[in-house]
């Protein structure tokens, strides 16, 4: 098999192979493509779960179980939205950073 690659990703490999990480352009090409499938693998995993999670909330709305927003209360769901996704941020900065 032929691949052609742009010079940027040619200088890339060449670059990987030089640092010694790797023996040559075709374990730099393969690991590329075992990397490529799990990425792949795990966004299969998270369209299934998040289809999970539609179909759940549809099953909740059909049962009833919703608060219905409007106005002013709109504005103060977002808010509390917005100060949850910003503690969610800052927990995983905390723990990527150590």
């Amino acid at each position: 098999m032929n691949v052609s690659l742009t010079s940027k990703l040619e200088k890339l490999v060449k670059q990987k192979v030089k640092s010694g990480l790797y023996k040559s352009a075709s374990e730099v090409i393969r690991e590329s493509l075992r990397l490529l499938a799990e990425r792949d693998k795990l966004n299969e995993i998270r369209i299934r779960e998040l289809r999970k999670k539609v179909a759940e909330g549809i099953e909740q709305l059909k049962r009833g179980e919703f608060t219905e927003v409007t106005g002013d209360s709109l504005s103060k769901t977002f808010d509390e939205i917005k100060t949850r996704g910003r503690k969610r941020l800052s927990a995983l900065k905390k723990e990527r950073n150590g």
